[in-house]
């Protein structure tokens, strides 16, 4: 049986991950397919690129996104599942949220 402790490890872990700025938009914008460099940070708007660089590394690093050949990023199977475990926050969020209403900026 696992301890209190290791339990609590795992959730733990998303939320430092996914709580970093841009984690989860990038997570998002690739929701729908692979993009290239140029294309998502043309889609993330005031991201850097160094900093686009540093998140997609750490995402990669975690499992939840590859870099194909081809140089474009996507989900990975555990990215997948991510996104699926993301869904009803997001339809939450389509509900209850004012999207003209920016928290934390």
């Amino acid at each position: 049986m696992r301890s209190a402790r290791e339990r609590e490890s795992g959730p733990r872990a998303a939320m430092e991950l996914l709580g970093q700025r841009w984690m989860l938009r990038i997570v998002r914008e690739l929701t729908p397919g692979p993009l290239g460099f140029l294309e998502l940070r043309r889609r993330m708007g005031n991201c850097s690129s160094s900093m686009l660089s540093v998140r997609l590394q750490t995402l990669q690093g975690a499992g939840v996104i590859v870099k194909r050949a081809d140089k474009a990023y996507e989900l990975s199977t555990a990215g997948c599942e991510l996104v699926r475990a993301l869904e009803p926050l997001w339809a939450w969020a389509a509900d209850y949220l004012d999207p003209d209403v920016t928290v934390g900026e």
